[in-house]
């Protein structure tokens, strides 16, 4: 059963995309970093996640950055591939959105670490650079201001995957595809329910604020 009959892309085009997108989502960069270079588990440290954010709270504040890069960048790449896979004959929002959708699952819940990944935010930011660049950037500038004023790295990620789809379907205009409207809302909303432990820490007073020493 064709997936776009008037591209000629079938369902199994989408498949192969799906699984490639997914299987790049979930390299566990973070983990693998700090595997490498520390000798640490990551998932035994602060929060036990296996992001940048975590990797920084460890100490490690260079893996931190890197970490954060390498894990957009398989988002970046995810979508991008999405084309390149099929021979660069096709260039299609929904297959684009299917490589997205799948490469933050990948990253949030990776196959070698039994599904229990990172929070998304650094590949979800990296496929919407791919996806709608101006809105990602944007959502950067939220997350950079608000990290800013309250420290909290969680709160700056909340914010901006709010502020993210907003700009998204403004700047869009009407002209995305049902399915590509249905990711762009979605995965922001992921990212945010990701966040739930963090926003009752919030609400305590008890989360950590980005730049503290370690105790």
């Amino acid at each position: 059963m064709p997936f776009a009959p008037q591209l000629g892309i079938t369902t199994g085009m989408v498949v192969i995309v799906a699984s490639l997108a997914y299987l790049l989502g979930s390299i566990p960069f973070g983990f693998l970093l700090v595997r490498v270079f520390r000798k640490q588990d990551i998932r035994a440290v602060g929060s036990g996640n296996i992001g940048a954010t975590n990797v920084v709270r460890s100490g490690a504040k260079g893996l931190g950055a890197l970490t954060f890069l390498l894990d957009a960048a398989k988002g970046c790449v995810a979508v991008f591939a999405a084309q390149w896979l099929l021979g660069g004959r096709f260039s299609d929002p929904d297959l684009h959105a299917v490589a997205a959708l799948f490469a933050v699952l990948g990253h949030m819940y990776p196959v070698w670490l039994r599904f229990k990944g990172g929070k998304g935010v650094a590949t979800a930011f990296g496929v919407f650079l791919a996806l709608s660049p101006v809105a990602a950037l944007l959502g950067l500038g939220v997350f950079v201001v608000v990290l800013q004023i309250w420290r909290y790295v969680s709160l700056a990620s909340i914010v901006s995957a709010v502020a993210f789809p907003v700009a998204a379907l403004f700047l869009s205009r009407g002209r995305a595809t049902p399915l590509l409207t249905a990711v762009t809302v979605f995965l922001p909303a992921l990212v945010i329910v990701k966040h739930r432990a963090n926003i009752q820490r919030l609400r305590s007073g008890t989360e950590y604020r980005f730049g503290k020493k370690k105790p």
